[in-house]
């Protein structure tokens, strides 16, 4: 008990303090212009020379960058319009079109400012090459942004956490029950029982595991439920996705509290090893801080984190409306993971005669 109760908490601080941060910062923008001036390349020049920004990605169609956004390669969309230079030229006030993925509100909130502020940048330049040059029209013209906030219109924070706070909810309970099951069986001398029976190792899981994963369906539909009702968030895809999608989610979990139920004693050992991981799977989920601010090394983590696909796909499918194929990546992803935790979870079962 000794190493879970103070060599875990550290771990958790050491790896959470890094990782979970509020900073915003690596936004990846898209840009298309249809002006293709020297005043359109300035401006892109003013966003690749900022901190703040990945270096931006050129696409010819309004349409091409669009699927780029639901697919959330990107954070925000920056349309030139054609008449971008000429109207700087005859003071005409020209405007950028700005669509930002605003699924967190905070964050679209966050990198509009930081957009605002390279735009004002811009104009200075521009006003200081007209004094200083003469090049342009005297009276100078200021250039606008105008943003649009998408999937999330009023930058509501409650319909960024609602679906997330279901994941934790869901997250958490089902792998605290599978974590203790066979421990408990341990406990009161049953398991002995179950042991000697003709049972097969993976059908005595399967049993295990079954009762947990219709409680996790029956907290999805309790959950989705409320939200609906009580906190009005939009679902804008398929219900069955969602539901095909976290049955096999807690495949993933239930096998991983299985596996550490194997491993462990007593209850408060499969406890604290239970949260232990639990902890850090959410706070680097992308729950409550973007995975885009984390350093290298914490990306590269949430890839492996069953909990970072969940809240990506509830946010997608129940926000932006995305289909099968669009959350392919994470099904093939999550399904992977199914089979490889189940595996130990089987693999890990002493059955001892």
């Amino acid at each position: 008990m000794i190493p879970i109760i103070f060599v875990l908490p550290l771990l958790q601080l050491v790896i959470l303090s890094n990782a979970a941060t509020y900073e915003v910062k690596d936004i990846q923008v898209a840009y298309i212009d249809h002006d293709n001036s020297i005043s359109s390349r300035l401006l892109i020049e003013h966003i690749k020379g900022s901190s703040y920004f990945l270096a931006p990605i050129h696409f010819e169609t309004s349409r091409q960058a669009e699927e780029v956004i639901l697919k959330d390669k990107v954070d925000m969309v920056l349309e030139i319009p054609g008449d971008f230079e000429k109207n700087i030229i005859n003071s005409q006030h020209p405007q950028i079109a700005l669509r930002i993925n605003a699924i967190d509100g905070a964050t679209a909130g966050v990198q509009n400012v930081y957009i605002q502020q390279i735009v004002m940048h811009f104009n200075k330049n521009i006003q200081l090459k007209n004094k200083t040059l003469n090049t342009f029209n005297q009276s100078f013209s200021k250039t606008e942004s105008i943003a649009s906030f998408w999937y999330n219109r009023n930058l509501n924070y409650k319909t960024l956490m609602v679906p997330g706070i279901l994941v934790l909810i869901i997250t958490m309970l089902t792998i605290f029950l599978s974590s203790m099951n066979i421990v408990r069986e341990k406990e009161i001398g049953t398991l002995e029982q179950i042991n000697v029976t003709p049972i097969k190792k993976w059908q005595f899981i399967v049993g295990k595991l079954f009762p947990f994963w219709v409680i996790g369906l029956l907290l999805l539909s309790v959950g989705l439920l409320i939200s609906k009702l009580i906190f009005n968030i939009p679902m804008l895809g398929s219900i069955f996705l969602i539901y095909g999608y976290t049955s096999l989610y807690l495949l993933v979990i239930l096998g991983m509290g299985l596996f550490i139920s194997n491993f462990t004693d007593t209850q408060q050992q499969a406890m604290f090893i239970a949260w232990f991981f639990v902890v850090i799977f959410i706070l680097m989920s992308g729950l409550f801080t973007p995975v885009e601010s984390m350093p290298t090394w914490a990306k590269i983590f949430t890839e492996f984190n069953p909990v970072a696909y969940f809240v990506e796909m509830m946010r997608m499918v129940m926000l932006k409306g995305s289909n099968f194929q669009d959350a392919s990546r994470l099904i093939i992803k999550t399904f992977i993971y199914a089979v490889i935790m189940n595996s130990l979870a089987v693999w890990s079962y002493r059955k001892k005669i």
